[in-house]
């Protein structure tokens, strides 16, 4: 997969962040081939890609196995490990990035994060408001579910081999 600018790394998120609010989730799949070698996710918060910012050797991993409902990406009041994506460059390894994924309220937080923000400064944790959360990996796997069937002609998402 080629670098790409920090501009491409932005996404457009509506009303953006500001300190002390929540940030938001938006969550995009890649189709593989021929975009790509390979399904993959990608992460946004407050518009950065989590992932790319991360670590830029890294790849997220496939939507079916983070997005399905009960996946590993839906928050319990027991914090939990989750890996969101694989070593990809120089060529795949076994280096993961991983985040603490936990509930509190109506709070997701993502914790144990090391990426650069828009100013700079290093962000380490995020929180989102349960509702949006929630909302934007439904919407995600409903895109992806869709996005199989005009491929497929089925409406079964099977789980990613792992």
């Amino acid at each position: 997969m080629p670098r790409r600018s920090p501009r491409e790394l932005r996404a457009t998120v509506p009303d953006g962040r500001s300190d002390g609010a929540a940030s938001t989730l938006l969550i995009g799949a890649c189709p593989g081939p021929p975009a790509c070698a390979a399904v993959h996710t990608y992460l946004f918060v407050d518009g950065l890609d989590v992932i790319a910012r991360s670590d830029s050797r890294m790849i997220g991993l496939d939507p079916r196995r983070l997005l399905r409902p009960g996946g590993p990406l839906c928050p319990t009041d027991t914090p939990c490990k989750v890996d969101v994506a694989a070593q990809e460059q120089p060529e795949p390894g076994p280096d993961r990035l991983t985040i603490r994924v936990r509930l509190r309220g109506e709070t997701v937080i993502w914790s144990d994060l090391m990426y650069p923000g828009p100013d700079g400064k290093v962000i380490e944790e995020v929180r989102f408001r349960l509702e949006q959360y929630l909302g934007e990996i439904e919407r995600a796997y409903a895109a992806l579910k869709d996005q199989l069937v005009s491929r497929s002609g089925t409406a079964e998402v099977k789980p990613a081999q792992t």
